[in-house]
């Protein structure tokens, strides 16, 4: 299991001596605004659920998921954040060669390895902006002989979207693959949001995860959903675990379901936000000798560092100000000239391009 995910505000903590909300996380791959009003209070207001089991397959929370996105409950599965369905699909696909599109979340790669599964991470160039040629995928998958393709889609952590016409048409030419899209951060992507895969209904070979951990804020609840055809959901079922979601999390998914109006006025709310901070967050660190960020549709922005820098300095020299950010330098395909930044609010982000240019008269 990789230990350098985003978000250990518990290691900095106990480093620095300080309180967990005396850090400014921005490593987390989580909405600025969120999670959505009433959310808390509603919480609070069921704490009693977790006096009962929940129920054992979720089905509730997949038909109010099916409901929101117009779709049959047959082709959905729930689970413990997508995560676990990560780890759970190797097995229900029965997965013999993966190939991972590259440089992104080291889970796909390390679900595999907890079977012994074969795995190889096709890395996108630097020199192309981390953006994947298509046909060049479709080579590697022949050259391959994969029969399991994992496709995180807005990427982490480049923030790069493949067009649903480019992946639809890989997805069709190779029908005897399973392809796993994750879409975990598509509501972030606004317009271009409409590339979800969520529908693409035809394709018996495609399996797409949706997460409400990022753009919901609710990490800790731990919600995730697989959609797919009716007979790649009844294999995942058979390697699922009875009470995966629990009650407290159930209760929210439908709470936000039912909500649609409420939470895509959210959602629109968090995009507009969010495009406002990365342009503010450009402009301000345009032409800096120390950092370079590159284009993204979602909450996160990659940033190369200067030759002069590496990450994990960067990182440290943070963290002295209690900021945290993204070491890049574990993703395969980047290095340690690589940082990811989670966006926040003007004041936070303003603190950081002040440590930032701080750091270049130093």
């Amino acid at each position: 299991m990789i230990q350098g995910h985003g978000g250990n505000i518990y290691e900095m903590a106990r480093e620095h001596g300080c309180d967990l909300l005396q850090i400014v996380d921005m490593s987390s791959n989580v909405n600025p605004l969120g999670p959505p009003p009433g959310l808390k209070t509603f919480l609070q207001e069921n704490l009693d659920r977790i006096n009962v089991l929940p129920e054992v397959d979720a089905g509730d929370v997949k038909r109010a998921f099916s409901r929101k996105h117009d779709i049959d409950p047959a082709r959905v599965a729930a689970g413990n954040g997508s995560t676990q369905i990560i780890y759970s699909l190797p097995q229900a696909l029965k997965t013999r060669q993966a190939l991972v599109l590259g440089p992104t979340y080291a889970d796909y790669a390390d679900a595999c390895a907890r079977y012994g599964i074969s795995c190889r991470i096709l890395p996108a160039e630097e020199g192309s902006s981390f953006v994947h040629s298509m046909p060049a995928v479709s080579k590697a998958i022949r050259k391959d002989g994969a029969d399991t393709v994992f496709v995180c889609n807005p990427n982490n952590p480049t923030g790069i979207l493949v067009p649903k016409t480019e992946i639809y048409q890989l997805c069709a030419e190779h029908p005897q693959v399973q392809f796993v899209i994750d879409e975990a951060y598509l509501p972030f992507a606004g317009e271009d949001g409409k590339a979800s895969m969520i529908h693409a209904s035809e394709l018996t070979n495609v399996v797409v995860l949706n997460s409400m951990s990022k753009i919901f804020r609710i990490p800790g609840l731990r919600i995730g959903f697989a959609v797919g055809a009716p007979q790649i959901i009844e294999k995942l079922a058979d390697w699922s675990l009875p009470w995966s979601v629990n009650s407290l999390s159930q209760a929210v998914v439908t709470w936000l379901m039912d909500r649609p109006r409420d939470t895509d006025q959210f959602v629109k709310e968090t995009v507009s936000f969010l495009d406002a901070e990365k342009k503010f967050l450009t402009a301000q660190l345009n032409g800096s000798p120390v950092l370079r960020l590159l284009p993204s549709v979602t909450s996160f922005m990659l940033g190369r560092l200067s030759n002069e820098h590496t990450a994990e300095d960067v990182c440290c020299y943070l963290g002295r100000y209690r900021i945290l950010i993204r070491n890049c330098a574990n993703f395969e395909g980047l290095s340690r000239q690589y940082i990811r930044i989670s966006l926040k609010g003007r004041t936070e982000n303003s603190r950081l391009v002040k440590y930032l240019n701080d750091l270049n008269l130093k």
